[in-house]
């Protein structure tokens, strides 16, 4: 089993937006029993809520489901449980290795990269948080497509995974 982990810095806008599309993407592309999907903040201050209502909006509108997605911090056992941790930002990553010191030290484990490190526009780096811009649909697009570039990676990177 594939285990991907999306992460973000409170779980409620862009990580859970990812999860969402990448499982919807993962489904169409009948990978669902090979590939699991997670999404995770390094801040605790919405643990247990569900996804923020403009990632809420932005998903209904293209029909994706996010139906159980609630927030949860990320834990130390994330780091031997996933295949692959994809932060948002560089701030996510920095904040990751507070998690599981060890883990920032040899990145033995999972892979840690940056979302936007698939996307096939290189001139921005970093999703930015829609909780401050208020930017969903933009994020949105983001997401998807480097949620679609992530999963032709992995196919490749594994081979056959079917």
């Amino acid at each position: 089993m594939i285990r991907v982990l999306f992460v973000c810095l409170g779980n409620i806008c862009r990580s859970p937006m990812a999860e969402a599309v990448f499982r919807h993407q993962v489904k169409e592309a009948g990978l669902e029993d090979v590939i699991s999907i997670d999404s995770a903040g390094t801040g605790d201050w919405h643990i247990g809520h569900p996804p923020h209502q403009g990632t809420r909006d932005i998903l209904d509108r293209n029909q994706i489901e996010y139906e159980g997605l609630q927030a949860r911090q990320v834990r130390p056992d994330d780091f031997h449980q996933f295949t692959y941790i994809i932060a948002m930002d560089e701030s996510n990553i920095v904040n990751l290795a507070t998690f599981a010191p060890e883990f920032a030290e040899n990145r033995k484990q999972a892979s840690i990269h940056k979302l936007l490190d698939f996307s096939s526009n290189q001139t921005i780096t970093e999703v930015p948080d829609p909780y401050y811009t208020g930017k969903f649909q933009e994020v949105y697009e983001m997401v998807e497509e480097s949620c679609s570039r992530l999963l032709a990676h992995i196919v490749d990177e594994h081979g056959r995974i079917k």
